[in-house]
């Protein structure tokens, strides 16, 4: 069975999903079913039951939202991918708060050239654990904010919160 939990946060709800104590999703939506639309079948089959308190994970939001930028880094997360993807969103996720990169120094942080800027784009797009797997702190180097899944004033609170400017 999936877990989920719906945490406010100031700017917007976010729904957390987990399995067996592992973060599967995540993401700034008031329907933890969209999320769940986005798994693999596997999970999906399992079904999805709400509720009150997911333990470690909505903790580590609440501190997050509170100061602690590093609280969000010590919850077991889970999600698909090739080798190639594993290791770009192993990299975003050492990314620290308050720090961004580029597509291409993601792509070289993992590992590859800095000519994977788009594969390291289409990691971010495919992120399905935000903010937990931190693809707001990756900007595009022609400057701006770049896209983001769940809308780009989420994703310049994540960075102003993050940076203390709030």
């Amino acid at each position: 069975m999936i877990e989920a939990q719906i945490l406010p946060t100031p700017t917007g709800p976010l729904s957390l999903l987990s399995h067996e104590g592992v973060l599967v999703a995540a993401g700034f939506t008031a329907d933890p079913d969209e999320m769940l639309a986005r798994l693999s079948p596997a999970l999906r089959a399992l079904g999805m039951a709400r509720v009150d308190d997911l333990g470690h994970a909505a903790q580590a939001v609440r501190d997050y939202l509170d100061g602690d930028l590093k609280a969000l880094d010590g919850v077991a997360v889970s999600q698909p991918g090739s080798v190639r993807r594993q290791r770009l969103l192993t990299a975003l996720r050492a990314v620290p708060p308050g720090a961004t990169v580029t597509y291409a120094e993601l792509a070289e942080r993992a590992g590859m050239p800095r000519t994977a800027a788009r594969a390291a784009g289409g990691a971010c797009a495919q992120n399905l654990i935000a903010p937990f797997v931190p693809c707001h702190r990756v900007l595009p180097s022609t400057g701006g904010y770049g896209g983001y899944y769940y809308g780009t004033p989420v994703k310049r609170w994540l960075l102003a919160h993050e940076a203390g400017t709030l």
